[in-house]
């Protein structure tokens, strides 16, 4: 009986071999990177603590953020107990627990801070201590922060109305004619006010004031009317030497050149016009007018060669001490002194800390800037502000050090910024390309910012901050400081006219810049994830050095499509219902003539057009059929035409009229509760539904809709605790 052989085994690898084979590959070369970028991996530590704020911020209850931080503490954990030989996982491990550390941090300052805000608007009459005091001369208003003693009761359509109920802190606006002598922090006033809760944002996209009024712990703002009576003045001396040194340079330099002048010194930028401001703004000089680093730096530099050239006159103490950590030493309590001296405003700390530790490191003997300081003072100050992080001057300052320090660190520009032995003609052309290269630099990085914040970015800012940064750094700011001094002994009115000269030629670059052609470019309502991709793929080319950064560009070109792609919304209207402004070929059209300033402004850069232009109204557009109480019009979008309906008085509209309208139109927009036989083809617009949406931006073309607020988002702004106000007397039960 023949015996029939055995199979041989077949040499050829199986699938789960090759895939480990990979795999194993894959690690050794994710290794091997990781080893190539080591002194590269600390500057991401901040970055996973920011991303596990900004997860805080996206999720939208306790749930969710309890979730995702068990979610990132485990795999945190389990990458740490697995790759403890193994650099890729140490890295996952340690990012994980840093982005838990980022949730926790906000979310705990977020309770903190937790205060209660007024449930609705109302009239209070009251007694409070005056805690703070910012004179606004440019808006002839004085705004003031109070804590309540009592609330009194007030009349009110003729009876007696109870009491309101107070949140522990509040602000309000006075005019100027209004306040009284003896008004200074620590006074005790009585005033009646109009108060009203802390607004949400009026469009999507547009400034929240609610969410920075809960991290101030502010439970109401308004306007208060005269008489305002002082109980008990300020304390001896007034508010101190802030607001007595802003007094002082605004005496000397009247008008916007003095508010800029004080900004620099103080941080006070109440007297500067709005038509300066915002010059300044779109010239992208803005960034002068907040005390930042540069204007810290400034103040440290000019410390530090005043302390060395002082003390290098005696050979004694120039043979016997180390001069230059002795200057060192003076710049830091130079820059403690003008931060005090500023009000301590978290911009100006986030400045000073990173001052404090350029000059550790020059005292060490290290290299003084470089993107390992930039890390240490990010993530000091996410430590103790971390809601500083969704705001637009963490973002800005940070962005655009980063950006600076990264460029400066690549190896062909510090070969070209290098000094060597030159003609001077060269030299001068030298650094005048390498600022010119870092600005434009600047401006690439804090564009998308601007745009996600503001709607609109100043195209010419790095041409203008060529000149205005020198200007401000090495003229304005010296000068105004010797002006100061002078004026101790009465001889400081020569050196203020040269001041006022410096001031109106910045003026003059900043007006010249925003009326060129094409200075100000806008895009409305930047997706929340393109920003974030562009945000990933910025870093990712500033903080890696081999090759593999360069894959930053798929992500900021994905980002940046995103948002260039994002059309304009055709319709916007505020969460009050009041106010709607429609697109048009020419910009947008608005629903009530006489808006004020701020809310056509808020429409407009919502609406991706530009402030500075005055919008039509919806009642002069030829397609548009306006009576007292109600517009009707047609618009055109995606291929069809669409009916829009807006009442715009308080007097009702018969009811069999009300639901004829109702029925031909595609939407209908009130900003009061419409009956159930108002039954438009789409959408019904009233205060019944505004209220549980906020403010909404409509595409008409895509049949997209988006909300301030979104259903279960329980953020401490939008889901406070309300304190609950005593019904007036026509509205108790007997």
């Amino acid at each position: 009986m023949a015996s029939s052989a055995a199979p041989a085994p077949s040499t050829a690898p199986r699938p789960l071999q090759i895939a480990g084979g990979w795999l194993a590959r894959g690690g050794d070369a994710i290794e091997a990177w990781l080893e190539a970028e080591r002194d590269q991996l600390a500057l991401w530590l901040p970055v996973a603590i920011g991303a596990g704020i900004a997860a805080w911020y996206l999720l939208d209850d306790s749930r969710q953020w309890l979730a995702v931080g068990l979610a990132l503490a485990a795999l945190g954990i389990a990458a740490l107990a697995v790759g403890r030989h193994g650099r890729a996982l140490r890295v996952v491990a340690i990012g994980a627990l840093a982005a838990v550390m980022g949730v926790a941090l906000i979310w705990w300052r977020a309770e903190r801070v937790a205060a209660p805000v007024l449930d609705r608007a109302v009239i209070a009459r009251f007694v409070a201590r005056v805690d703070r005091v910012d004179p606004l001369p440019a808006r002839e208003l004085v705004r003031i922060e109070v804590t309540p003693i009592s609330s009194q009761p007030t009349a009110c359509a003729g009876r007696t109305c109870p009491p309101a109920t107070l949140p522990p802190h509040f602000r309000v606006n006075l005019q100027d004619k209004d306040v009284p002598v003896g008004l200074g922090r620590g006074a005790v006033i009585r005033l009646r006010a109009r108060l009203m809760p802390p607004p949400q944002p009026g469009v999507p996209g547009a400034y929240d004031y609610a969410q920075t009024a809960w991290f101030h712990q502010i439970g109401a703002t308004g306007r208060g009317f005269a008489p305002v009576e002082v109980i008990a003045p300020g304390r001896a001396g007034g508010d101190g030497i802030r607001p007595r040194l802003t007094r002082h340079i605004e005496a000397m330099l009247p008008g916007s050149a003095g508010g800029i002048a004080s900004a620099l010194v103080t941080g006070d930028t109440g007297a500067i016009g709005e038509s300066d401001a915002d010059a300044m703004r779109r010239a992208g000089l803005a960034h002068l007018l907040s005390i930042s680093g540069l204007h810290v730096t400034a103040v440290v530099g000019i410390t530090m060669w005043l302390v060395l050239r002082l003390l290098a006159w005696s050979p004694w103490l120039a043979l016997r001490f180390r001069l230059p950590m002795v200057a060192a030493g003076a710049g830091a309590v130079a820059a403690v002194g003008y931060t005090l001296l500023a009000g301590a405003e978290v911009p100006t700390v986030r400045s000073c800390v990173a001052a404090l530790l350029v000059l550790a490191a020059m005292m060490l003997g290290r290299e003084a800037i470089t993107l390992r300081l930039v890390a240490a003072g990010a993530v000091i100050v996410l430590a103790l502000w971390p809601e500083s992080l969704a705001g637009p001057s963490f973002q800005l300052s940070f962005a655009a050090v980063t950006a600076i320090v990264a460029l400066h660190e690549h190896p062909a520009v510090r070969r070209w910024v290098t000094k060597r032995d030159e003609p001077l003609w060269r030299r001068l052309l030298r650094e005048a390309g390498g600022l010119l290269l870092t600005g434009l630099l600047v401006e690439a990085a804090l564009a998308p910012i601007a745009f996600y914040h503001f709607h609109r970015e100043g195209m010419y800012g790095a041409i203008a901050n060529i000149v205005a940064i020198p200007l401000t750094t090495f003229v304005v700011m010296p000068f105004e400081a010797l002006a100061l001094l002078c004026d101790t002994v009465g001889l400081g009115a020569p050196v203020w006219w040269l001041v006022g000269v410096a001031m109106r030629g910045l003026l003059w670059i900043a007006h010249t810049t925003a009326d060129a052609p094409g200075s100000v470019q806008m895009l409305p309502l930047m997706p929340a994830g393109a920003f974030a991709l562009i945000v990933f793929g910025g870093l990712w080319l500033a903080l890696w050095r081999t090759r593999v950064r360069r894959l930053g560009l798929v992500p900021l070109a994905i980002g940046a499509a995103w948002a260039l792609a994002t059309p304009a919304p055709d319709l916007l209207v505020t969460g009050d219902g009041q106010h709607v402004a429609l697109r048009t070929a020419s910009g947008i059209a608005i629903l009530r003539e006489r808006s004020g300033d701020y809310t056509k402004a808020m429409l407009s850069e919502s609406g991706g057009v530009d402030s500075d232009e005055e919008p039509a109204t919806i009642a002069a557009l030829p397609n548009a059929q306006c009576s007292r109480d109600a517009c009707i019009v047609d618009h055109h979008a995606g291929g069809r035409v669409w009916r829009i309906m807006a009442t715009r008085s308080g007097y009702l509209i018969p009811i069999d009229d009300l639901a004829a309208v109702c029925r031909n139109a595609d939407i209908v927009i009130s900003e009061r509760w419409l009956p159930s036989r108002c039954r438009p083809r789409w959408l019904k617009l009233d205060s019944h539904l505004l209220r549980q949406t906020g403010g909404l931006a409509i595409s008409l073309a895509r049949g997209r809709i988006a909300s301030v607020t979104t259903p279960g988002d329980h953020h401490p702004w939008r889901d406070p605790p309300l304190l609950k106000q005593p019904p007036p007397p026509w509205k108790r039960q007997s």
